[in-house]
């Protein structure tokens, strides 16, 4: 049984999805809940490091998660935001560092050559992360 649990989200649909599943394992199990967003690096070896999302609308994407965990059972939530050049491995080195016993993520639905050229977080993170990894659909 869990005790605690990491869910990554970008605000998007299938993202909500993992969030609501990990409020609902983390209800049913007594774990703490993690809530996190990647703000992606961009630029940086010439010119200045750019992040993907601006300090507001991590915290929006933050609370919009908040919400939804709590609207599907969880009693509280932590939250985190997590900069990095590759999201799928912040998540694994930030979970590994914390001592999270399981992540909880939703997936897009990439079939074919999308699949095979954007490349999916959540395969990732499932292929190499310590620790047991929930994918929500």
């Amino acid at each position: 049984m869990s005790k605690k649990i990491l869910c990554p989200t970008d605000g998007s649909d299938h993202a909500t999805l993992g969030v609501i599943r990990a409020a609902e394992i983390a209800r049913q199990s007594g774990a703490e809940l993690t809530l996190c967003v990647v703000n992606i690096a961009h630029g940086g070896a010439r010119g200045p490091t750019i992040n993907h999302w601006r300090e507001e609308e991590v915290a929006s994407l933050l609370e919009g998660a908040v919400a939804a965990a709590k609207a599907a059972g969880a009693e509280a939530a932590d939250t985190a935001e997590l900069v990095a050049r590759e999201p799928g491995a912040a998540i694994i080195a930030y979970a590994e560092q914390h001592g999270y016993d399981q992540i909880v993520m939703g997936t897009g639905d990439k079939r074919g050559v999308k699949r095979l050229v954007l490349g999916s977080v959540a395969a990732e993170v499932a292929g190499q992360a310590h620790c047991t990894v929930t994918v929500a659909r």
